[in-house]
């Protein structure tokens, strides 16, 4: 079993290295993280300037961009072999609900996913890496789990690890993801200048945290295991779309 290992916290975080020693029994583990903390990332990729692999100390390589750039430079070209299997974290802080969409931690699992490999995304559900070993230990878990019983064809699984030791995590949830209220205002500052400046606000409250979603798991001390997809047609409204697209009116028909 070959794993190719990212996060998006960077190459130095707690999270990659607990995730890494978990994860090193099971197989041969490769790391390939970026450079600095790449939170909020989504699945961006650098395309304006060249990217530079460096190895670090410990062997970790690390690039100067996105984790979307670590993963797709590590399969489309630094790597000579490809991985059975792409991990990524573990984060530090939730990625529940429309956080997957800004999430780099589930990003960089979306690209081995686009790749056609099974890929996963784990985090922690409260930033500050308590209980950190007790996470790494059910990473663990659910990639020896996945590698004694694989599911057909490559999947995208979103794990979320509430900051629990490990005797008192609840069992495997299988959720949906939930919904959250809008962020919190932005936050409004005066550089040294003068001129107003903007921090993004934090997350807001869950919205949808009802039974069967990854905030009601979490909340209750459970591990949600959310199977994501990437189609993002809405098929649903797509009769409607097409009924309002067929009643248009053209610029000439509009002129006379």
């Amino acid at each position: 079993m070959r794993i190719l290992l990212s996060n998006d916290d960077g190459y130095l975080a707690p999270g990659l290295a607990a995730l890494y020693q978990a994860l090193t029994p099971l197989g041969e583990v490769v790391v390939v993280a970026p450079e600095q903390n790449c939170s909020g990332a989504s699945n961006s990729l650098t395309l304006s300037r060249p990217l530079t692999v460096y190895t670090a100390a410990n062997g970790f390589r690390y690039v100067n961009g996105t984790p979307t750039d670590c993963v797709h430079v590590a399969l489309t070209g630094l790597l000579d072999f490809v991985p059975d299997l792409v991990v990524s974290g573990l984060n530090n802080g939730q990625n529940m609900g429309e956080d997957t969409l800004y999430s780099g931690t589930v990003a960089a699992a979306t690209e081995g996913f686009l790749f056609g490999l099974p890929s996963f995304a784990f985090s922690q559900l409260n930033k500050g890496w308590g209980e950190l070993d007790a996470a790494a230990c059910v990473a663990h878990d659910i990639v020896a789990h996945y590698i004694a019983q694989p599911l057909s064809g490559p999947l995208l699984l979103n794990v979320n690890i509430p900051n629990r030791g490990y005797a008192e995590l609840q069992d495997w949830q299988i959720t949906r993801l939930g919904k959250r209220h809008p962020s919190q205002p932005v936050v409004r500052q005066l550089n040294p200048r003068g001129e107003p400046i903007y921090w993004v606000g934090q997350a807001g409250d869950a919205r949808d945290a009802s039974p069967g979603t990854d905030f009601h798991a979490t909340a209750h001390g459970s591990v949600s295991i959310t199977p994501l997809q990437l189609d993002l047609t809405h098929t649903r409204r797509m009769p409607e779309v097409s009924d309002w697209a067929a009643r248009r009116v053209s610029s000439a028909e509009m002129s006379s």
